[in-house]
């Protein structure tokens, strides 16, 4: 397909590209949250040369996300729940999460992740947030049919912050969703579009969950009120 090398998630390449600007992953153990892109966790191992621990919370995402990675026993893919992990105590220097966790269930989740990250481990979390605080009902209603419940933009660090994580370096994303949406947008047009059969299967599913988002953000105006931040953080 086309883009191959692009990272097919809110933030697009940028979250990594900023991650890996600001650490040298080095063996570090590394676990991510949300399978999302084969292409990021090559990234990710070969940052790292350890084996990358993912987890996604449905079979047909791990199906999926499988049959992408093919034969590639570096990259270890399980279903659990993002708040209730099976994973030991302080078992990873990084956790990774790009437009996984921007749900009802945050509060859990990153109490779970401060459960597994080593002391002064960190955190590279990319969320969708709120450019406003108000949003106009339509905005609402992508979130709630995503699922998402999103914090404002400006208010999104001090929220990892007063659950004692510290500020490593924090980037606006928000100009890389109108890419992201435009490469959606032509992918749900381009029915002769080669696509392999796990390629189809998985961006099938992708597609179709993010084929409103990408229509009102593009057409709507919902880009005033959509964005995207990343946040690299350090347990404290």
């Amino acid at each position: 397909m086309k883009n191959r090398n692009v990272i097919l998630l809110p933030g697009l390449n940028g979250q990594i590209n900023f991650l890996l600007k600001n650490l040298n992953l080095s063996n570090f153990n590394i676990l991510v949250l949300g399978g999302g892109s084969s292409s990021l966790l090559e990234i990710l191992y070969k940052s790292s040369l350890k084996k990358i621990e993912v987890i996604v919370e449905d079979y047909e995402a791990l199906i999926n996300l499988k049959m992408l990675l093919g034969r590639n026993d570096n990259i270890q893919v399980r279903i659990m729940s993002y708040a209730s992990t099976d994973f030991e105590n302080q078992q990873f220097d990084l956790v990774f999460t790009q437009a996984s966790i921007s749900t009802f269930e945050r509060k859990n989740i990153i109490k779970e992740i401060k459960r597994i990250l080593k002391p002064h481990g960190i955190l590279c979390v990319g969320e969708i947030v709120k450019l406003k605080e108000e949003v106009p009902h339509f905005v609402n209603d992508i979130f709630e049919s995503s699922g998402i419940d999103p914090v404002e933009i400006n208010k999104l660090e001090n929220f990892y912050t007063d659950r004692n994580f510290e500020l490593v370096d924090s980037k606006n994303l928000s100009n890389t969703l109108k890419e992201f949406y435009t490469i959606v947008s032509e992918m749900l047009k381009d029915k002769s579009e080669e696509l392999s059969e796990s390629e189809k299967s998985y961006y099938k599913k992708v597609l179709n969950q993010i084929k409103h988002e990408s229509y009102a953000y593009l057409k709507l105006g919902a880009d005033k009120f959509i964005g995207f931040k990343t946040l690299i953080l350090k347990k404290k």
